[in-house]
């Protein structure tokens, strides 16, 4: 967890600042008077998966179920900040599980994406921390995790690609054992 939300958006403000400096600006002109202020406290909210535990959210909303078909949550909207250059990536993700004895709360599944979305991040370690924390969290017999995201990192520097989506899968279980029940998620989620 991180120290104080004000004394650490502080922190990132002044060094917000020098930053300004040595790319050549000026911080004291009008248009760039608040932004050190502006950017740290972004930053401090698009990194704010750093104070959040996955399991303590996907503990509040575990029920009891007695079905066994499989629940899908699609197209959850994440955004979150590449590692390599912190630069901005983001997509949808969709989540299924096979229940066995209980069901989650479908808004902690989105809750859970938020979590580690809201880190610096790679999209292959955003899908297996989801896949994961919600293995861990909930009886099941499988859990299958597909991400599509876009990445600033590709699009706005380096191979400038503006058409490339990166997508990633992680699954266990039963969705590991049958390529059948891969295939139909793949289908229902629109990525088959």
């Amino acid at each position: 967890m991180r120290k104080q939300r004000e004394e650490t958006i502080s922190k990132i403000e002044s060094h917000y600042r020098e930053i300004l400096k040595l790319i050549g600006e000026d911080p004291e002109r009008e248009g760039l008077l608040k932004t050190p202020g502006r950017a740290a406290k972004a930053l401090y909210d698009i990194t704010a998966g750093y104070d959040q535990d996955a399991s303590e959210i996907a503990s509040k909303a575990i029920f009891e179920h007695s079905g066994t078909g499989m629940v899908i949550v699609k197209d959850i909207e994440f955004y979150s900040m590449c590692e390599h250059h912190i630069l901005p990536f983001f997509g949808k993700i969709c989540v299924g599980y096979l229940p066995k004895g209980k069901i989650i709360g479908l808004s902690k599944l989105a809750r859970i994406v938020n979590v580690f979305a809201k880190r610096l991040q790679v999209q292959e370690r955003l899908t297996n921390q989801i896949c994961n924390e919600i293995s861990r969290a909930l009886p099941n017999d499988g859990v299958i995790i597909a991400c599509q995201g876009s990445h600033l990192c590709m699009k706005m520097r380096g191979v400038e690609k503006q058409e490339s989506s990166t997508i990633t899968y992680d699954y266990n279980g039963q969705f590991k054992d049958k390529p059948e029940l891969r295939k139909e998620f793949m289908t229902l989620c629109g990525l088959a």
